[in-house]
């Protein structure tokens, strides 16, 4: 048997507000880690998941095929298999630390896959670049067992900062550089909301010219606060014109909580991937405490008693080996 090999990748925040399936970005904690080392036997294999929150407990399969990093690991030796770099009877022994909830909109499902991607990838010798094509829809096709055909929670676990998925018929993600001064909140209620009943929610048609018009102009307008450097007007394009409102109605307490956070004085806010997290921007990590725990209150008064609070800035590394 080889040595262990340990991989972390971190949590995400999927939309950035408007952008449904083409923004994300990507937060210091919390993540999962992936250990995998080479085995005698042919294939993946999943030997063990380590939940860290006792309510998860047994909710996630073992089986490699069910599970989102036995599916992406799988993938990854596939290809590296298809390169010519990896024996066809090549095998790996794998481990899931789960350090976060289910079902919480912070890419917990993402984040397993792209651990567990890039951790069979160094397994191998590292022959594949961290934006290497291959690599990425390793991790969506992951990503679809459970909840669609998506990138905007593996790319930016992947790569790190925001990241932007211009197109997925040819592949095409695009990094953008974060400005330094972003610090994000997270508030994740102990509340599970599903992918899958997040996206039922969505509408079938929307108002052409009072809806779809001004949302594509927030999205424009949140790449261009990014590449301009200008938190102010990242903030004000954080209005989701389409999903949010389709959605607000899953979250106990969402509208009351998004005006506590730019009461506190966030610069944006709006719903975490699918939720039920929300998170918020600011400028100041300080302020971004302040924030998170008034945010946590009104949940508490809309009777979610129960939030994990992250106060982080942006996490420009992405998925990465650690000891």
């Amino acid at each position: 048997m080889s040595e262990w090999i340990r991989v972390f990748a971190p949590a995400t925040v999927a939309n950035v507000g408007p952008g449904f399936d083409i923004l994300g970005l990507a937060i210091s904690r919390p993540g999962d880690v992936v250990e995998v080392r080479k085995s005698e036997k042919q294939g993946v294999r999943i030997s063990g998941i380590h939940f860290t929150r006792k309510h998860d407990i047994g909710k996630l399969p073992v089986s490699a095929d069910k599970n989102t990093a036995g599916v992406a690991a799988t993938q990854v030796l596939q290809t590296l298999q298809q390169r010519g770099l990896v024996d066809h009877d090549a095998g790996v022994e794998l481990k899931l630390r789960k350090n976060m909830p289910l079902g919480s909109g912070l890419g917990s499902s993402g984040a397993s896959a792209v651990a567990a991607a890039w951790a069979v990838n160094v397994l191998f010798g590292s022959a594949l670049r961290r934006d290497d094509p291959d690599l990425i829809l390793a991790c969506i096709k992951a990503e679809a067992t459970l909840s669609g055909f998506h990138a905007d929670n593996v790319a930016p676990a992947m790569l790190g900062g925001f990241v932007l998925i211009r197109s997925y018929d040819p592949l095409d993600i695009v990094p953008l550089e974060a400005p330094e001064k972003v610090i994000c909140v997270i508030v994740n209620p102990r509340y599970k909301l599903s992918t899958r009943r997040a996206r039922a929610a969505l509408p079938k048609q929307v108002a052409f010219n009072k809806v779809v018009i001004p949302h594509y102009a927030n999205v424009a307008g949140v790449i261009a606060g990014i590449l301009k450097k200008d938190l102010e007007l990242l903030g004000r394009a954080i209005d989701d014109k389409i999903v949010e409102p389709a959605r607000a109605h899953l979250i106990p307490g969402f509208y009351d909580v998004k005006r506590t956070a730019l009461e506190s004085g966030a610069l944006g806010c709006s719903i975490s991937g699918a939720g039920p997290s929300m998170f918020a921007i600011t400028d100041d990590i300080a302020k971004g405490h302040e924030i998170g725990e008034a945010m946590s209150k009104t949940f508490s008064a809309h009777g979610l008693t129960h939030s994990n609070v992250y106060v982080s800035r942006i996490n420009r590394e992405g998925v990465k080996q650690i000891d």
